[in-house]
């Protein structure tokens, strides 16, 4: 099983590319679903969870082809794929397939909307939280469908002539279940519109390939959106938008390790919360023509109290990453987690290093150290495992961090991009 090294002690210098958004790759490469014509997406980065969703989409009938997997475009390797459902051969979700991510899930949606019906295993995935889906199976119970939950499955039909718009306002804010109401309404008979949907840029950036689909959408980005549904859905081509969460690890990196790097291909206005909270940290961050520059020399990180919340907010994926640049601030911070109850696992990895943190209830109060020490530690999530990495930079000797897998569904060669800037990093095989 394959492990990283890192050696701490190094400034990083030079730039990194950032690549396609996964939380934003997944849900385009569901849509591909609800047309018998080919929907071709560009800038999908090459990670587990995306090779997991072709298979799963491969299941159900989705001819799939890879453009450029060992193209170089500029220092990146983003890949176009081209996604044709010209005949849906199953409309079953079988756990085995499901169990291994979350997202997954979310095909219930355009199969319930294009064929009438849908059998999709409960989900698994990551485990920082229960995560339900009620949220999912009352939104599309808004629409007409009649779901029941039997040895495992969801079961969901739609009513004689297909879905049918509704009102529904979800009770929280919820990424997943605002993507898979929004996709199943696009061909429902009437207008549906969505209260209190997720305003974040993947979800805006599904409505616009919709749109670019034959969808008629509006109002994303906001928390109200409305879709008029329409008969039929015909492919597009469009462009997955940068990973805000990767750029906003990178610029955490930079800020805990110092030095001077060019986020390049990204867009400060997907995250300004979370830069903000970096300026405050005490780095530099400014705009440049190919995306955002982060720098700091030798002063100190400062203490920055930080609260998640929906976007806006400070992103739930960057309170770990965040965590890890305050193990070293030179006084006191203070993080609260409002999305998921189960989001701190990481703070005993974190201690193995040196960092002081003490937990009460969803608040997590670091007292920064001058010094981290490298340790094994052990990734425990997604997130998580990218800050050990971010405290392993700034840690005096070795840090080995195991069960890397994680890093591997949300990061696309993160090694070699940090390496690229002069950090001591690199992936060991057993």
């Amino acid at each position: 099983m394959d492990r990283i090294r890192i050696v701490g002690g190094n400034e990083l210098r030079g730039v990194i590319p950032i690549s396609g958004a996964k939380n934003a790759a997944l849900p385009l490469m569901i849509a591909s679903l609800l047309t018998d014509d080919t929907l071709t997406l560009e800038n999908v980065p090459h990670l587990a969870d995306v090779e997991q969703l072709i298979r799963i989409l491969g299941n159900h009938g989705a001819d799939i082809s890879v453009n450029g997997r060992r193209e170089r475009q500029g220092e990146s390797y983003a890949r176009t794929i081209h996604f044709t459902s010209r005949n849906i051969v199953s409309t079953t979700a079988p756990y085995e397939l499901v169990s291994k991510m979350r997202a997954s899930f979310w095909v219930i949606g355009p199969l319930l909307a294009r064929e009438g019906k849908a059998r999709v295993s409960l989900p698994g995935g990551c485990a920082i939280g229960t995560r339900p889906v009620d949220l999912f199976i009352e939104g599309l119970t808004a629409l007409g469908a009649d779901i029941e939950i039997d040895g495992g499955y969801v079961n969901a039909t739609a009513p004689q002539g297909g879905l049918i718009g509704g009102r529904y306002v979800f009770p929280k804010v919820s990424v997943g279940a605002t993507h898979v109401m929004m996709m199943a309404a696009t061909l429902a008979n009437g207008t549906t519109v969505i209260g209190n949907a997720a305003r974040e840029p993947e979800v805006a950036d599904l409505a616009r390939c919709l749109n670019a689909m034959g969808a008629k959408i509006s109002g994303h980005g906001t928390s109200s959106i409305t879709i008029e549904g329409v008969r039929s859905l015909s492919g597009a081509r469009h462009r997955v938008l940068p990973d805000r969460i990767e750029t906003g690890t990178y610029a955490m990196a930079v800020a805990m390790a110092g030095g001077d790097v060019i986020l390049e291909d990204t867009d400060a206005s997907l995250l300004e919360t979370a830069l903000e909270a970096i300026r405050r940290a005490g780095a530099e961050i400014s705009a440049t023509n190919s995306g955002i520059r982060v720098v700091r020399n030798g002063a100190g990180i400062r203490p920055v109290d930080i609260v998640t919340d929906p976007f806006p907010g400070f992103p739930t994926d960057l309170q770990a990453q965040f965590m890890g640049l305050m193990t070293k601030s030179s006084g006191v911070s203070h993080i609260t987690e409002t999305i998921f109850e189960n989001r701190f696992m990481h703070v005993q990895e974190l201690a193995r290093l040196g960092a002081k943190i003490s937990l009460s209830g969803q608040t997590a109060k670091i007292d920064g150290v001058n010094r981290l020490k490298g340790a094994p530690v052990m990734a425990t999530d997604l997130r998580a495992s990218v800050s050990l990495v971010i405290a392993g930079l700034a840690a005096e000797g070795e840090t080995m961090v195991s069960r890397v897998y994680h890093l591997d569904r949300g990061f696309e060669r993160l090694e070699e991009k940090l390496t690229r800037c002069g950090a001591h990093v690199e992936r060991v095989s057993d």
